[in-house]
């Protein structure tokens, strides 16, 4: 495959990247931000994800209408969201679009207002939308394992905030918080499409020049997985059952290994997991592995939701499931075959503009570095069986957490935890 990736850091500190695709008449753009919720203190938690929202609310020559009839003229898609280490503003436009949206996007990210009244009609919106993780079981596990599982670091708090957080952020904390976190050192601008890295430099340097270079440094604890189980009694017609392991970092060379665990274990259709659960057993409608990664830390997760009654049969699978990685070799053909989905995926992935944006990106703020799809794949090649096996063995050597959610007796709840932390 070829690739035309360029990094260019500009006066003021701002890092460009760019992949062109000259082929493509579409172009991506996004203005990222190094910092995420971890960032945020206590009493702000939810500040970065309320300023993703606000940023599109008026600048000081744009109204919200203005800007939202400026996107929606160019044909285009623009969003933005807020991770635990990272902000994005992002859009994709026709290439003679371009400077157009440049010129758009820079405005938002340097000149938003946050004006009182749209501050308030904005935070309505917030703690509606936190009203609904209350309101969705599947989502709501993700957020009481993670307060529980990395309780003591400030990536335990929801990228939402809470309600009492969010009902006393001010307009000028918005500010703040913004002026503070975005600047030189923490922005950084990747592109990918049609697009000439020399031009869109330019254009960058001239728009991005107010940035201040005296950015806030970030001062992050890595966090430790409290190997526990967590138990919320909530009345539903399901138990939500999230299993998780220590997993790898954005960062680990582990990671590799660690993907194609996942995918064995129950990130497919053909996976373990959702074999025996649901296809062999019809014990849950959903039932998937996942790998979640921080710069520092990350898990490997396993959630299921199922009829209450079949709660500690399901928990027992999935610790059956995780036990059998860690003592016997995969087959070849099962390895094989998790190997060809991770590398259909990224290559299928490599047509799309958006996800080259964001790719180079990732890269840069995760390893400082470009990694190429070849050196993926060569990466990928190159796990063999006992790789697999040394992987489930080390992360299961520091023990197996558990989020429980809804309906359960005392009886059943000491048996999942009985069956999840006897050694």
């Amino acid at each position: 495959m070829k690739y035309d990736f360029r990094k260019s850091t500009l006066s003021n500190g701002v890092r460009v990247l760019t992949e062109r695709l000259p082929a493509s008449r579409a172009v991506s753009i996004g203005i990222w931000v190094a910092t995420g919720s971890r960032d945020e203190p206590g009493e702000l938690s939810g500040i970065s994800h309320f300023i993703e929202h606000m940023i599109f609310k008026g600048t000081e020559s744009r109204s919200a209408l203005d800007i939202a009839k400026t996107f929606d003229r160019l044909g285009g898609f623009s969003n933005a969201f807020t991770s635990k280490e990272t902000t994005c503003f992002h859009a994709k436009v026709l290439d003679a679009h371009l400077d157009i949206v440049l010129e758009l996007l820079a405005d938002i990210f340097l000149n938003s207002t946050f004006d009182e009244v749209e501050v308030e009609r904005e935070r309505q919106v917030i703690l509606q939308e936190i009203s609904m993780v209350e309101d969705s079981p599947d989502e709501l596990v993700h957020e009481f394992f993670n307060n529980n599982f990395w309780k003591g670091n400030p990536v335990e708090r929801s990228i939402l905030g809470t309600p009492d957080t969010v009902s006393r952020i001010s307009s000028i904390q918005l500010k703040e918080h913004m002026t503070r976190f975005s600047t030189s050192n923490h922005v950084l601008v990747s592109a990918a499409g049609n697009i000439d890295h020399d031009i869109f430099c330019k254009k960058i340097e001239a728009l991005f020049s107010p940035l201040s270079r005296n950015g806030k440094v970030v001062d992050r604890q890595a966090p430790r997985g409290n190997f526990d189980c967590f138990f919320k009694e909530k009345e539903l017609e399901q138990t939500h059952i999230l299993v998780g392991l220590r997993g790898p970092s954005s960062v680990d060379p582990d990671r590799y290994p660690a993907l194609l665990m996942n995918v064995i274990l129950g990130g497919s259709m053909s996976s373990r997991l959702f074999q025996e659960i649901r296809e062999k057993r019809g014990l849950a409608y959903a039932v998937y592995s996942f790998v979640s990664t921080l710069q520092d830390a990350g898990f490997l997760g396993i959630y299921a939701g199922v009829a209450p009654e079949n709660t500690c049969k399901v928990v027992e699978l999935i610790r059956k499931e995780l036990e059998r990685l860690a003592i016997t070799d995969v087959s070849a053909t099962e390895l094989s075959a998790a190997k060809d989905n991770i590398k259909g995926g990224l290559l299928l992935s490599a047509d799309n503009t958006d996800s080259r944006m964001t790719r180079i990106a990732r890269n840069e703020i995760d390893l400082g570095e470009y990694v190429s799809y070849d050196e993926v794949v060569d990466r990928i090649d190159a796990i063999d069986t006992k790789d697999i096996r040394q992987c489930a063995r080390n992360y299961l050597s520091d023990g197996i957490a558990a989020a429980l959610l809804g309906p359960l007796s005392d009886e059943d709840r000491q048996r999942c935890k009985k069956i999840l932390q006897d050694s």
